[in-house]
């Protein structure tokens, strides 16, 4: 597989992403995979290096890059130490939904000039943040994502007025959200309110909860679970192999 390290002209500005492609000619389906709250770093490069041998174009975006260079973090300790986890939070405001949306559109027009991309379907991963952005993703896009997931995904279902849930009726993608035990960041209100605004809008789609903590699809989280990771990928290959193909 190749990885390189490119830019995407969007509404707002340059954004770095990571793309890999799996071995051979292609072109191959696309996989936009939207990073957690720590940003990206090799945890997440790894994933889209796992993406491209299962035959997706994996493709990382920073979404951070409107607030300029920033230093990596350290996932061991960035939500226990209160300086880092402020400085988590000043990055994280500044990645909003309609912000996001501008920016998928962007996303999916690269992939689609690339002669290696079959962009006719796209699917969507989101992790933590990430997940909110996959189905926000698949909202704002039901002509382009055919597939969305979100894994230990927070407010997909909240009281605002961006979340993720009110899309539903444009959603067509077909839709996997895994949550966490005891994730206060998506409590069993928000989980009964998604069920009910995809059940409602005629989303095929499954949400379930892993047995496992928030955090437990990412390998350098300190609540990472490896029975919970290997499951995840299981989903993510079942979702992709019936939607995007392979």
């Amino acid at each position: 597989m190749r990885t390189s390290n490119e830019t995407v002209t969007t509404p707002d500005g340059e954004c770095a992403v990571v793309v890999v492609t799996p071995d051979g000619d292609g072109p191959w389906p696309a996989v936009i995979l939207f990073s957690d709250a720590g940003g990206v770093r090799p945890s997440m490069i790894a994933m889209a290096e796992q993406l491209a041998a299962m035959g997706y174009v994996g493709f990382v975006p920073n979404m951070y890059y409107r607030s300029g260079p920033y230093e990596p973090f350290d996932l061991a300790v960035a939500f226990s130490n209160p300086d880092e986890r402020a400085r988590l939070g000043v990055l994280m405001s500044g990645v909003t939904k309609a912000g996001a949306a501008r920016d998928t559109g962007a996303f999916l027009d690269y992939l689609a000039g690339r002669a290696d991309v079959d962009a006719t379907k796209v699917g969507t991963t989101g992790y933590c943040m990430g997940g909110g952005l996959s189905l926000n993703a698949a909202g704002h896009f039901p002509d382009r994502i055919a597939a969305a997931a979100s894994f230990h995904g927070g407010n997909l279902a909240s009281d605002a007025p961006d979340s993720p849930h009110l899309l539903a009726g444009s959603m067509r993608a077909r839709v996997y959200v895994a949550a966490a035990q005891n994730d206060g960041s998506f409590p069993p209100e928000q989980e009964a309110r998604l069920e009910a605004a995809l059940s409602d809008a005629g989303v095929e789609h499954t949400i379930e909860t892993y047995a496992a903590l928030h955090g437990f699809a990412v390998t350098d989280m300190p609540t990472y679970d490896a029975a919970a990771e290997a499951r995840h990928w299981q989903a993510l290959t079942d979702l992709y192999a019936a939607t995007l193909g392979s």
